[in-house]
Formats: C-alpha cells, structure tokens, sequence
C-alpha cells in the first residue's frame, strides 16, 4: 500500500475504534510520515502543532466561546424569550416561533451552536411543554435553530474558514453569513408552524406571566441584548475595530451587562466562566494544533493533491460536482464536528473549488449551512445531545422530528446554491472583497 493509504485507513480505523478526533489526526499523521518519509521527520511533530495554533486571527475563538458563556449566565435568553413573547402573543405555533427568534439572535452573540441550544432550552423547554409541545420536538426545533449560530456573525466556524482559506476576508465572511442564516431560521419556522396547528399545540391559550408582558418592558428589559449584534457588527462595518477585537469587545460588553444592568453574574461567576471557557477553548485548540501534523504530512506525501484530483476526475459538471461534495461534508457534518470537518476537508476541497472556480465566500457559507444541519442530525448531534440532556429524553425519540428540519434546511441550503447573491449581495453592497 502507498503511504497516502496507510495513513487514510489509519485515521479511519482510529475514529471506528473511538480514539478522539484530534488524535485520531496526529496518530494518523504519523504513520503518514513514518510510511512515506522518514521516522527522523516525526521531531517535526512540535513544530508543526505549534504552527497550527500561532495564528492570531485564532484569539477570536475562546473570546466568542466566552461571549457566549457570558451572556448565557447573565438572563440574556430569558429576557430575548419575554420580550418575543410579549411580541407575537398567544397564538398557535407561537412558542416555536419565539424558539426559532430567539435562537437566532443568541448566535449573534455567542457563534456557538451548542452553547446558544443550551441557553435557549433550558429557558424555553418549561413553557413548550406546559403548552402541549412533545419534548422531542421542542428539543429538535431548539436544535435546529441553535445551528444557525455558525452562520449568523459572530461565528466560530466563520472564523476557522478563514484561516485555513487563504485570502478570504472574514469581513465578508460574516456579512455573507446573515441573509442565508436567517433563510435557515425561516426554513424551521414553516414546518415547525404547520405541525403546530396541525396538532393544535399551545390553542392559541397564554402559557405563563411572561407572555402577559407588555411589549414596552419587555423590549426595555431586552434591549442590552439586542444592542450586541448591532455593537459587534456595527464596529466591524465602521471599521472601529477587527474581527478580532470585536470579540474583546464583545466580552467587555457582555460583563457590563451581566454585572452591572441584569446584575445575575457576579465575579465569583465571571471566575467560574473563565476556567469553563479555557476547557472548551482547549479542546478546540487541541483539535487544531494536532491536525497541523496531519495536514503536513498530507502535504508532504501529496495526499491531499492526489484527492482533489481525483474528485475533479470524477465530472467535468462543476454542479453535479458540487452535489457530491455537499453530500460528502453532510455524511461528515453526522459524525464530527465543525472544526474536524474544516481542517480534515478543506486541503482536499481547496483545489477542487479552484479549479471549478466557486467563489470562495459562498461555498464557505454552503459548507457553513451543511455542517449546520449536522448539528442536529443523530448519530453525532452535539446541539440536539445538549437539548436531549436538558428535556431529559433520549436522542433516538427525536429522529424523525429532525428527518423533517433536516430536509427543511436543506431547501434553505439548496436556494442558496442556486442563488449565489442570497450570501454575496450584502458583502458586495458593504465594499468586501468577494
């Protein structure tokens, strides 16, 4: 066997065998550069994992990751929950359509899908079931909606494309992200709104004091939070700060209001956040620094050269071409994460959309929207475990509910592809470069 295979079926068997992704990819690098170079060459396996993770662009991850923690500790979603309660009012189907909203807006602070689905159900879940939700839907459709955080800016996943695609700005990236997050977001709505009349969920009946609310206060009591995505988006249009002092930004903003407006977070807690953010932050740098080996001995032996060949070989059809890819990342999007899926991918699918000439920011945004409907497909659904844990159920109950959000963004995603403007006319109206 070549040395390209060798280190192939390695990393595939070590994933069967349940060895974490991150060394999963170093293991597998190794015997990449043992088969095909030299075992001398493993004293590079320092300077590789360093490299990987010495990138500056990188500090915007565990301060977004932060944000997040931040904002969720602080009554945030309660507040955003009230206030599109007191908005949309009683009505059938109202309850997912403050989920969905709800959701949406919390990945604009956060850019973590996990983190925003941890948020939102443990507010949300009480009142949806008191109002005749099954929990496995409500848990899908918080699920579902929480992914939208790794297309609407902020988003961590944004960012990680970024980097590993040479030449994109993140600028455009994330402005590029909104108008197909929201299309997302609006593709969960309609079928979480038929099933709710169809069923006759929540009777059109108010649910608790919260939907009693008055707009006026509500919206008063919502409006730090609703400031943030105009604060980190308003400063990187105006140019007042880069991606990544947006992120300070947003951490210095979301303990001021934590502190000192919703005053729920104390610094004994603001302590507390600060060592959970550094064990998630960890674990994505893990991730990224060890993949540095593979992807130098995939470079090095040419293994992802001879993949992205073989892939163009495969059509002359850049479209059918296209839909291959998509249903390859989808497959992976069900089995690993985002940050695994951009860094094992995207050495192989950088030449392909070269040669084919995809513009660079719409297809990061496809990928972005694939790996999004991964979030919440089993077997590996790391936002639909975290609604699962929450509504005490268990994730097979949920499957077919997400079969029906699945194929709902799906069309999302499809129109985007045919419609490349969805993503790229707001970055071109802003000035980025497309």
């Amino acid at each position: 066997m070549t040395p390209d295979l060798w280190m192939i079926l390695a990393f595939a068997g070590l994933l069967i065998a349940g060895v974490p992704v991150a060394f999963s990819l170093a293991l597998a690098g190794s015997v990449g550069i043992v088969a095909g170079l030299s075992p001398e060459m493993l004293a590079t396996f320092g300077t590789n994992t360093y490299n990987s993770i010495a990138k500056y662009p990188l500090i915007a991850i565990p301060l977004f990751i932060l944000t997040g923690l931040i904002f969720e500790r602080s009554g945030v979603a309660l507040r955003l929950v009230r206030f599109a309660q007191a908005l949309i009012g009683p009505r059938h189907g109202g309850l997912a359509l403050v989920a969905v909203l709800v959701c949406m807006i919390m990945g604009g602070m956060s850019g973590s899908g996990p983190a925003d689905a941890a948020a939102v159900a443990m507010v949300m879940l009480p009142s949806m079931t008191k109002a005749g939700y099954p929990k496995p839907f409500s848990a899908t459709l918080i699920a579902a909606s929480a992914s939208t955080a790794i297309l609407i800016p902020p988003s961590v996943a944004l960012i990680l494309y970024s980097i590993v695609v040479p030449g994109v700005d993140l600028r455009a990236l994330f402005a590029a992200g909104l108008f197909p997050g929201i299309l997302a977001g609006l593709s969960l709505l309609v079928p979480a709104m038929l099933l709710a009349r169809r069923y006759g969920w929540e009777g059109g009946a108010p649910v608790d004091g919260a939907e009693r609310l008055k707009v006026g206060p509500a919206f008063r009591q919502a409006l730090p939070a609703l400031f943030a995505p105009i604060l980190i988006l308003g400063g990187l249009r105006s140019g007042l700060f880069t991606p990544t002092e947006a992120a300070v930004v947003a951490v210095a903003y979301g303990t001021l209001v934590g502190l000192f407006l919703t005053r729920e977070l104390s610094l004994r807690d603001l302590w507390a956040l600060l060592g959970e953010a550094a064990i998630i932050s960890g674990v994505v740098m893990l991730i990224i620094a060890l993949a540095g080996v593979f992807a130098w001995a995939g470079t090095m032996l040419g293994t992802f050269r001879h993949l992205a060949e073989w892939m163009i070989g495969l059509t002359d059809n850049g479209a059918l071409l296209l839909v291959l890819v998509m249903l390859a990342v989808l497959i992976a999007g069900m089995l690993l994460d985002a940050v695994s899926i951009y860094l094992i991918l995207m050495p192989i699918l950088i030449p392909v959309m070269q040669h084919f000439e995809w513009n660079p920011v719409w297809f990061g945004i496809l990928l972005a929207m694939n790996i999004a409907i991964g979030q919440f497909t089993p077997p590996v659904a790391v936002n639909l475990m975290v609604t699962t844990e929450v509504a005490k159920i268990r994730l097979e109950h949920t499957l077919g509910w997400a079969l029906v959000f699945v194929l709902a963004m799906a069309c999302a995603m499809a129109l985007v592809a045919l419609f490349p403007g969805i993503a790229l006319w707001l970055p071109g109206v802003l000035g980025y470069n497309v």
